[in-house]
């Protein structure tokens, strides 16, 4: 698999064409099971996928074992199992670590649809088709077996059902994660996706699925989940307590990660629809009703610090002085969150010149709130406190719109831009040097 792929929007989503990757001689599908000491359950393992995947699964298929660091007999079982059937190869690392082996065996392959299962096989088989199918059809960037959602069947002690709620809630709360289940053995992600979005992941263990997935949803992917049956393992070796404890620590990385910007989360972008017609709406820039719906809540919150500013300093100054500390300071904070949240401007590169650019701003605004002031001191005299908040308040809604204009038009023009690449069909350009990955991953060590 390349990640040398000039950095740009990912391309609208095709339909996989059976026949056209069987002739290039690459299989669908590559199904992934990664082991560690597994030398009792790897062979009916496999024996009983690739029963499922030749009876029942209309593209072809590959199962690879990805054996990380095994100390027993799981590679002997692995190759003998590779030699014996003709879609089976194993592949072997030194080092232990789930993540590390998806990563590894992922990145090399040749199948547009990779997907992973645990060697337990907890998971029904039924639901392999239906996880795959819609990044086949083009649907959706990843999909994920769910075991809470509520059409679910699942069997396994009460402590386990706790812990993955627990896990699952603490993940909506820090991370606003909306997918229902991060953990279970049960995945699949387009090869497309996967060029870009596996250089980002940086766990190597059991946290892996969870960053995958949460900066594939940050990058606005399309996630599919499927109600699975599932049933628990009694003899898993899974060691909770750590498993937990290394979990929260990539919670914490990977929600300070998002929250300085450090992540290039646009290299993950999709066109606006895979019809042509959503990607040409005429009339409409690119990327404009987002950007109005993410300026208008920066708007609506800047305008309550601002108020509540205005009415604080009006406790010590007058209308005039408390008007500009507070449009001032609400100014800046309005800049630095429509800089990353509406414009989606990740980095400090150019902050200092936007803050510029948007204190330019605040001082056309400024003008209009304390023109509208002025005015209403000559005309009334002495205004009530809340006759000054509603003139303000008018005096801003105006303020507002001009303060969109510029900062599309003017402060950041290049995100407006950028935005309008997918809908107008233009090429991306390629990146300035050190954007990207520019590694090869090659899989090595086949069988």
């Amino acid at each position: 698999m390349r990640t040398d792929t000039l950095w740009g929007t990912l391309p609208a989503r095709d339909h996989l064409l059976a026949g056209a990757v069987d002739a290039a001689g690459a299989p669908v599908l590559d199904v992934v099971v990664p082991v560690h000491n597994e030398e009792k359950d790897l062979e009916p393992c496999v024996l009983r996928l690739h029963d499922h995947l030749a009876r029942t699964f209309p593209y072809s298929f590959r199962i690879t074992v990805a054996d990380n660091a095994s100390t027993d007999r799981t590679p002997q079982v692995a190759a003998r199992l590779a030699a014996a059937l003709p879609r089976v190869r194993s592949y072997r690392l030194e080092e232990k670590g789930r993540g590390r082996a998806l990563r590894t065996v992922w990145s090399g392959s040749d199948a547009p649809v990779l997907a992973y299962m645990d060697v337990d096989l907890s998971t029904d088989l039924n639901a392999l088709l239906p996880l795959v199918a819609p990044l086949i059809s083009g649907h959706s960037d990843l999909a994920i077996g769910s075991r809470l959602a509520r059409s679910s069947r699942v069997v396994r002690g009460s402590k386990r059902e706790f812990i993955s709620r627990a896990y699952n809630l603490i993940l909506r709360s820090s991370l606003a994660a909306r997918f229902s289940d991060a953990q279970c053995g049960f995945k699949a992600i387009r090869r497309d996706v996967a060029e870009r979005l596996l250089p980002m992941v940086k766990d190597s263990g059991w946290f892996f699925d969870t960053e995958l997935l949460v900066l594939a949803e940050r990058a606005g992917l399309r996630i599919h989940e499927v109600p699975v049956d599932w049933v628990d393992d009694p003899d898993s070796t899974v060691h909770i307590v750590r498993t937990a404890t290394e979990d929260l620590k990539g919670v914490w990385r990977v929600g300070r990660a998002l929250a300085v910007g450090a992540l290039p989360l646009d290299r993950l972008a999709r066109p606006f629809g895979d019809d042509p017609r959503d990607r040409a709406l005429s009339g409409v820039p690119g990327g404009l009703a987002r950007q109005l719906v993410g300026f208008c809540v920066v708007g609506a919150l800047s305008t309550l610090v601002y108020l509540a500013l205005y009415s604080l300093f009006r406790l010590g100054v007058g209308p005039q002085l408390a008007n500009g500390g507070a449009l001032l300071l609400s100014a800046v904070a309005n800049t630095a969150a429509n800089r990353r949240l509406t414009f989606g401007v990740r980095g400090r590169g150019g902050a200092v010149r936007h803050q510029a650019q948007g204190l330019v701003v605040f001082a056309i605004g400024l003008a209009l709130t304390s023109g509208s002031l002025a005015a209403l001191g000559a005309a009334s005299g002495s205004p009530s406190h809340g006759t000054e908040l509603a003139v303000l308040i008018a005096a801003n809604l105006a303020a507002t719109v001009l303060r969109f204009l510029l900062f599309r038009a003017w402060v950041f023009p290049e995100r407006a831009a950028a935005e309008a690449l997918p809908e107008a069909g233009v090429a991306p350009a390629a990146p300035s040097a050190g954007h990207g990955d520019d590694t090869h991953h090659e899989l090595g060590n086949v069988r």
